[in-house]
């Protein structure tokens, strides 16, 4: 690609355009360990109203450490207080034996089935196909969709996470049903290469940032599929709302949101949704800040960490109103 396209995009603000924003869901855990299915309700509830997309069975919803019947029952819950408002869910088949195409078809049929939008997580067997296996793949699920989502999973997050080559992300947009795709490396130069790439493309096409250490990315044109979203959902909307209205006060919360982001998702990354369920506890959201038993934990002293950011979003907010 051509490097003057990228240091377009690197100086080019996009200001006072809508932001689409998607919120992956944590999923909560009672004290004992099992999920939290009324917990996750309210928080799920809770996001539909600030305004945002809820994103259910993803990696913040520890999809890969639930079973499958715990998965449908994600589906179920989200299609009930979601409604027509629509939703997001991952299409996850990591540790299901099978055909690989034939998994992918039947876990999207099912969200589809829910009134989901799906998006397809990748897994083990993806790793193992070369690039035009690859493709084949992504066209022969999507034909049976209206609406599909692609994921691209850095390494950092899960083990069956990859980065695509920038060719393979160029093949990937010309799939018509494929209308977005979001994007996991943490890395701002890969991002901005799809950018520059979508805007000679595909203009429609969706770039949904998935770097919850550079949450500016909006500014570049990346719409969002957060993590970090699910710990103030309503910051997150005024935040995008503030941009839209041209508005400075956008950079302050951004500032602190970002703040936020990079206490909560510093190494090691998956921990974040212990930060997350912390955080959310502290503010009364969940009744536990009990993360999946088999997922690394944060020490106690980041609460006091964690209270002085939630004091500040509140006064934030508050003062916004």
């Amino acid at each position: 690609m051509d490097t003057t396209d990228i240091l377009t995009i690197r100086n080019r603000i996009v200001t006072k355009r809508p932001i689409e924003g998607i919120s992956a869901i944590l999923m909560p855990f009672t004290n004992d360990g099992e999920v939290d299915f009324t917990g996750f309700a309210q928080h799920l509830e809770r996001t539909v109203i600030a305004g945002l997309q809820p994103a259910v069975n993803m990696d913040t919803g520890y999809v890969n450490m639930l079973f499958p019947a715990e998965r449908q029952q994600v589906l179920a819950v989200t299609q009930q207080i979601a409604g027509e408002r629509g939703f997001v869910a991952g299409a996850f088949i990591e540790g299901l034996d099978g055909d690989v195409l034939t998994l992918y078809r039947h876990v999207v049929e099912e969200i589809q089935q829910h009134g989901g939008t799906p998006i397809l997580f990748q897994c083990s067997a993806l790793k193992r196909m070369s690039s035009a296996e690859l493709i084949d793949l992504y066209r022969l699920v999507a034909a049976d969709c209206d609406r599909l989502l692609a994921f691209e999973l850095g390494e950092m997050f899960a083990p069956f996470g990859q980065i695509y080559p920038i060719e393979v992300f160029r093949e990937l947009m010309c799939i018509p049903q494929l209308v977005g795709i979001k994007h996991s490396s943490l890395d701002r130069e890969l991002e901005w290469q799809r950018l520059a790439l979508r805007d000679q493309l595909r203009p429609d096409f969706k770039m949904y940032t998935g770097n919850d250490l550079a949450i500016d990315m909006v500014m570049y044109g990346s719409d969002y599929l957060l993590g970090l979203s699910t710990f103030a959902p309503e910051a997150f909307a005024l935040r995008d709302s503030l941009w839209e209205k041209g508005d400075s006060a956008f950079y302050h919360l951004n500032d602190l949101l970002q703040y936020l982001g990079f206490f909560a998702f510093r190494s090691p990354v998956p921990a974040y949704k212990h930060s997350a369920a912390q955080f959310l506890k502290l503010g009364g959201w969940i009744s536990s800040d009990t993360p999946h038993p088999a997922s690394p934990q944060r020490p106690l002293s980041d609460l006091v960490v964690l209270q002085d950011i939630a004091e500040r979003l509140e006064q934030f907010l508050a003062y916004h109103k």
